[in-house]
């Protein structure tokens, strides 16, 4: 475990090199989480309580996005990088080493993950504080049932992109499945709206895929939405897609390397 504890530390400190990238990054995302919020307040102001959110919820529910949207990578993160290396067949490598392929790639990612939820999350949330009323944790077992939410989250992130690069085993070319990966992350996980505003069968259905475990779950926990029995159900879907999901990448995996002939080795 200590080869996959360095990984993980290699990992944070990659992306803490970027120091002006992660400045820039936590800008961008405190403008949009203004525009997004001025959004919303105009939203449940014709509907308040829309999606049984209060308009605090609501707004704070837009800045837990804007904190999220990184430490998840909504919109995509390894996938091109392994993609790249499966199709020149630097993956050959890789599985020569004395380190399993996903729990290598498993241990950067929480590393990236880790420093994007300190860097590119807690600055924007603390200024939507300072100019909104947000909604905070009552005690501190709503922070720490939160953060687990938040790391089985990205447990899961990581499988479904990890099944995305795969794919590349048998693609000429992944672009087209990272896009539509990276839409249905956006759409699925309540990066545009609360998944509980969706209507009818499209919401049951949005909510019982694993991209909500990205963004509606840790949300609705934070919020206080989810305690007791309610909480313990959220944690556990999460937990059983993350479980599915790895055990997916692993079948995968096994198969990808058995069968296939690494294109361009």
């Amino acid at each position: 475990m200590r080869l996959y504890a360095a990984v993980l530390v290699r990992g944070f400190r990659r992306y803490a090199t970027y120091r002006t990238a992660t400045l820039a990054g936590v800008f961008t995302n405190t403008v949009f989480g203004f525009v997004i919020a001025y959004t919303y307040i105009a939203l449940w102001r014709v509907r308040p309580h829309l999606g049984g959110y209060d308009l605090g919820q609501a707004v704070t529910f837009v800045w837990l996005g804007q904190a999220m949207l990184m430490t998840t990578a909504l919109f995509g993160g390894f996938e091109a990088e392994l993609i790249d290396r499966i199709r020149s067949g630097d993956v050959a490598t890789d599985l020569y080493r004395p380190a399993d392929l996903q729990l290598w790639w498993l241990a950067r990612d929480i590393g990236r993950a880790g420093f994007h939820l300190l860097g590119r999350g807690v600055l924007p949330m603390a200024a939507g504080g300072l100019f909104f009323p947000l909604v905070w944790p009552a005690s501190p077992g709503v922070w720490a049932a939160f953060l687990l939410a938040v790391a089985l989250g990205v447990v899961i992130s990581f499988a479904l992109r990890y099944l995305v690069a795969l794919a590349a085993f048998w693609l000429l070319d992944g672009t087209g499945i990272v896009l539509l990966a990276s839409l249905a992350a956006i759409f699925f996980s309540g990066m545009l709206l609360p998944l509980t505003v969706f209507p009818g069968a499209l919401g049951v259905l949005a909510r019982a895929l694993p991209w909500s475990a990205l963004l509606q779950v840790p949300a609705d926990v934070y919020l206080g939405r989810d305690t007791g029995a309610r909480l313990a159900s959220a944690l556990g879907f999460q937990a059983v897609w993350a479980v599915v999901l790895l055990g997916a990448g692993r079948l995968v995996q096994s198969a990808a390397t058995r069968r296939v002939v690494v294109q361009g080795g």
